[in-house]
């Protein structure tokens, strides 16, 4: 039963449940399972579009196989080699082209750019994006860009999860669900880790760790997993990787910690690269950033003839790197320094020249690549006895250099996982991504992520935690005297016993009836609204006024209330949604009868409670002392 728009039905102990979500979730998720299948499919034509361009500008020729630029025609005849520095001027340019008369959304990784998107733009993207970003990306890598074809899926994905939560006419909180399901999807139909995709939308994107949000996202995965091997052939990133047949020994375990420090520090190094070749290029005031990826073309070209391997998304060196496909012997032992050292070095250099220049593309596979880069050269260091072999090395690199330059540590390890299958790594694993993460986390301010986003003028704050208003019910802090004001009362009688009462005077009262029920709230500014407007500021000619109206009479709605068991959260909700300070607090067993009142300063409490946990230091048991004094 209902009265007013309240319920009347006794509260049950089941009514504070444990989650917020309700059906909605439902029609979510099954938007959330179309979104994931369009995934799959994008992910399919931005790889075959690469593949596409990679063959075209560096072979001359059409093909959608994949192809890597050194493998082009331009590198196998060393007269024409120099013509490759003309290859990434030419990608940059269109790409610059694209950006100024298309969309500038489509410059950058994507990922800021999608956090732009929630944090801003209320979770809308364009159809425009959703068309441009994939293209100017596969024009951008196909033409030698050293970026990784997840960034722009990522963002393409999300950009076709918002259209579908705008078409569908959704809340502001739901397009955001639906844009992180499409960003995941894509991440998961691009390297099969749905797993991994999910922890990062939850630790980049979602802002928060809710069924409403969290169920939708592994569907949109789930389906990208599932239809991927029914689109993309395997092996496409890694393949003819031998996972450990035994548990890694603890020596190899605590070793991995010193990958995960020296990669955090390169973490460190090349974010501060790649803004500063940002600020760079923004000093350049009287060239358009149109040109810029242009301008960065040049740098990838010189690189390019330097290392022709850096070029590209490099999936085959990151194979290599974990002892797999065709170049597994070619970064080991000697060629460690001779051959992968040098390659690290111009692909770092490119790739933050590129990416600063403005021109699209993603960050992840770059940082694998790197990442697992330094994780070899660091373990190469370590004595034998420690049981850790190069491909170890190299997977922990990888895990913590996710852990320490995205600040996604549980993605950088479940990551590493999910590409390789090499479960008994895992240990080794998680504690190098959680040293890298806790490095920069202390030596960093902002992730090679947010600050792009920062840059801009918006704070990102990625400490999750439950919040404090949420543990503490309205019957904790409530004030349980109340004064209320009998309906029938006089208004200039209100104002003379209610508000104008020396030192006493509330902002609002409970109206009751004669038996004690409430029937609205009057305010102080209700009843000065009121006095004016009906002419009792001038008592000489509306004193018979004064003396008809009551206080029922100022009671402009039906009370707005709140339980004492209800959490303060839904009472700050409450008082936002309806645009009140103060709610009456009713009895569960008698929804009219008031028991208390809260107000926005009651809400303060909780929070008052959680800065003196953090703050205030306590010594129950004695150090010295005997028991009892």
């Amino acid at each position: 039963m209902t009265e007013n728009g309240k319920s009347t039905t006794k509260p049950r102990l089941l009514q504070k449940g444990d989650f917020t979500a309700g059906a909605r979730l439902l029609w979510i998720s099954s938007l959330a399972l179309i979104i994931g299948a369009a995934c799959a499919v994008v992910a399919w034509v931005l790889l075959r579009l690469i593949f596409f361009f990679t063959t075209l500008f560096y072979s001359g020729r059409i093909s959608f196989e994949q192809n890597f630029p050194w493998q082009g025609a331009v590198f196998q005849n060393r007269a024409l080699m120099w013509l490759s520095v003309l290859v990434p001027v030419m990608g940059g340019l269109i790409v610059g082209l694209m950006a100024r008369y298309g969309s500038d959304r489509i410059r950058g990784h994507g990922i800021p750019e999608a956090l732009e998107a929630i944090l801003i733009g209320r979770s809308r993207m364009s159809p425009k994006v959703a068309v441009l970003k994939p293209l100017s990306s596969a024009i951008s890598i196909g033409s030698g860009g050293p970026f990784g074809a997840e960034g722009p899926i990522i963002m393409t994905g999300g950009a076709f999860g918002s259209i579908i939560a705008q078409v569908f006419n959704l809340t502001a909180a739901e397009r955001k669900t639906l844009l992180a399901a499409g960003a995941a999807g894509g991440m998961t139909a691009t390297f099969n880790t749905p797993v991994a995709a999910v922890l990062l939308a939850v630790e980049l994107l979602l802002f928060e760790m809710k069924p409403r949000s969290l169920i939708p996202v592994a569907v949109s995965c789930a389906v990208a997993a599932a239809l991927r091997p029914l689109l993309i052939e395997p092996g496409t990133y890694i393949h003819d990787f031998a996972p450990h047949a035994a548990a890694v020994p603890w020596q190899a375990i605590a070793c991995a910690s010193l990958v995960g420090l020296f990669v955090g520090v390169f973490a460190m190094l090349l974010t501060l690269a790649v803004y500063a070749t940002e600020d760079l290029f923004h000093r350049l005031k009287n060239v358009h950033w149109m040109w810029w990826p242009a301008m960065g073309g040049v740098v990838i070209g010189l690189g390019g003839i330097l290392q022709p391997r850096a070029l590209g998304i490099s999936a085959d060196v990151i194979n290599g790197l974990l002892g797999a496909g065709p170049l597994q012997n070619d970064y080991i032992g000697a060629a460690l320094f001779t051959a992968l050292v040098p390659l690290l070095l111009v692909k770092a250099v490119i790739w933050s020249t590129s990416l600063g220049s403005g021109t699209s593309g993603g960050v992840l596979a770059p940082l694998l690549m790197i990442g697992g880069g330094v994780g070899l050269v660091v373990g190469s260091f370590l004595p034998p006895a420690v049981g850790g072999d190069a491909k170890l090395w190299a997977l922990a690199g990888m895990a913590a250099m996710m852990g320490g330059a995205m600040r996604a540590p549980l993605t950088g390890t479940v990551f590493a996982l999910e590409l390789t299958h090499d479960i008994n790594t895992f240990p080794a694993l998680l504690l190098a991504s959680m040293v890298s993460y806790g490095f920069t986390v202390l030596v960093m301010k902002r992730s090679i992520l947010t600050e792009k986003v920062a840059r801009r003028g918006y704070h990102i704050n990625y400490e999750y935690s439950v919040d404090p208003l949420e543990v503490v019910s309205v019957g904790d802090v409530m004030t349980a005297e109340v004064v209320m004001i009998p309906a029938k009362t006089p208004v200039k009688q209100v104002l003379r016993d209610y508000f104008l009462v020396a030192g006493k005077g509330h902002q609002a009262y409970p109206v009751v009836d004669a038996a004690g029920k409430v029937l609205g709230v009057v305010t102080r500014r209700n009843l000065l609204e009121d006095w004016v407007s009906v002419g009792l500021n001038q008592p000489d000619e509306m004193a018979p006024a004064a003396d008809v109206i009551i206080a029922y009479d100022l009671i402009h709605r039906d009370p707005i209330t709140v339980y004492p068991w209800e959490s303060c959260r839904t009472a700050a909700e409450r008082m936002a949604e309806h645009g009140v300070g103060r709610l009456p607090v009713v009895s569960p067993d008698e929804p009219k009868m008031v028991i208390g009142m809260i107000t926005r300063s009651d809400l303060l409490k909780p929070r008052a409670r959680s800065v003196e946990e953090e703050g205030k230091r306590e010594r129950f048991i004695g150090v010295g002392t005997r028991q009892g004094k």
